[in-house]
């Protein structure tokens, strides 16, 4: 077992990011301990970690033959501790709501999909269907055809790398223009389409656009890999019906924003803008009723 540290620099909480219930993650529960169990990037290896919070530093053990200062930046990533996160916390002092909104979830920053390449597996997999009957799906799936690491006494099983993919021919749950649509995903990722350096080197909407010449993968889509997977800090989501209403409610709006109003009004969230959005939607919710009940 290989061991590292990570310093997420700035406000940070490993508790609000495992609590946190979104495509990669439904088991919320909360043990102290954060399991990741990933194709690492490049596609070609699989690795489990373990991350534990002591302080101001998180603690992580590694299981697997994968380069470790690979995975290392790779768990950085997922969890958005690549970046400083002293700024997201001026930006709180700076809006009210913003701020009101840390309070509510304190240190918390977007958990990311594990890679581009999972995030497309995962889009085409819950598109149309209901998003925690497919993850069980996808659980088979890695069961039967990824690699399953036990870590801190729990089985995490791991999707199956793209190689992997595109030996399973037929699989429960997953009809057949899914799974052609899932190999297709699976030769982007391994032709280097999918490949994390290349999707963070263009402009966003570039990104999402290439993206959308794979079947099955549209705007909506195209947008959940580019925002979710790739560790963006300040990509603006402006088509998210949820967070354009919180935001009208949050800073008593009289209507909902249009895309341009809201770019004006997120302004300041720069260079956060990604990250304030997603505490918009994790948190938004419970401020508006915190301030009901007051």
């Amino acid at each position: 077992m290989t061991t590292f540290t990570i310093d997420p620099r700035g406000p940070f909480s490993l508790y609000e990011q495992g609590v946190f219930g979104f495509g990669q993650n439904f088991d919320t529960r909360w043990d102290g301990v954060m399991r990741l169990a990933f194709c690492v990037d490049g596609y070609s290896a699989h690795a489990g970690v373990e991350v534990r919070q002591d302080g101001e530093l998180l603690h992580c053990e590694m299981t697997g033959d994968a380069d470790p200062a690979v995975v290392r930046r790779q768990v950085a990533r997922v969890i958005s501790a690549d970046h400083d996160g002293h700024g997201f916390a001026a930006i709180g002092e700076q809006d009210p709501v913003i701020g009101a909104l840390q309070r509510v979830r304190p240190g918390l920053r977007p958990p990311q999909f594990y890679s581009p390449y999972e995030a497309a597996v995962w889009s085409v997999l819950s598109a149309r269907r209901p998003a925690r009957q497919m993850a069980a799906v996808r659980d088979a799936l890695s069961r039967a055809h990824g690699t399953v690491f036990t870590l801190a006494g729990r089985e995490c099983p791991a999707l199956p790398a793209p190689a992997q993919l595109l030996r399973v021919t037929e699989f429960p749950g997953i009809p057949e223009l899914k799974l052609r649509r899932l190999h297709e995903v699976a030769k982007a990722a391994l032709d280097g389409q999918l490949a994390i350096d290349r999707l963070t080197a263009m402009d966003p909407d570039d990104a999402m656009r290439d993206l959308q010449r794979l079947p099955g993968i549209g705007p909506f889509y195209s947008a959940l890999v580019v925002i979710r997977a790739c560790g963006l800090t300040d990509v603006l989501p402006t088509q998210e019906p949820k967070a354009l209403d919180l935001v009208r409610r949050l800073y008593d709006l009289p209507a909902t924003p249009s895309p341009q109003q809201l770019a004006v009004l997120a302004e300041p969230w720069r260079p956060y803008r990604t990250w304030a959005t997603v505490l918009v939607r994790a948190a938004g919710a419970r401020l508006l009723e915190s301030r009901a009940a007051a």
